[in-house]
């Protein structure tokens, strides 16, 4: 698996119009799956879950976070991130 977080310095550049969105809740709510489940599932205190769920744009992610997350919500990395125009 690459890193990720490489992948999310790309929204620095500047002049940059694209940036990675971060899509947790699109994701956990087309899952059905609260914080509280998500949290026990990956091993993540639930406030970590809630922090990371709120944010809209992506800034840094450690491989290992990913990979706990896609496990949990049986998905593919690229289901969380979308990268795109502002």
């Amino acid at each position: 698996m690459e890193c990720y977080a490489c992948v999310a310095m790309m929204q620095r550049h500047p002049g940059s119009e694209m940036v990675i969105n971060w899509r947790l809740s699109v994701v956990m709510a087309e899952r059905n799956i609260s914080n509280k489940e998500l949290a026990h599932k990956t091993g993540m205190h639930p406030r970590s879950v809630s922090r990371l769920k709120t944010r809209r744009r992506l800034t840094r992610i450690d491989e290992e976070t990913l990979e706990s997350l896609c496990e949990a919500l049986q998905c593919q990395p690229g289901d969380l991130m979308i990268y795109e125009r502002e």
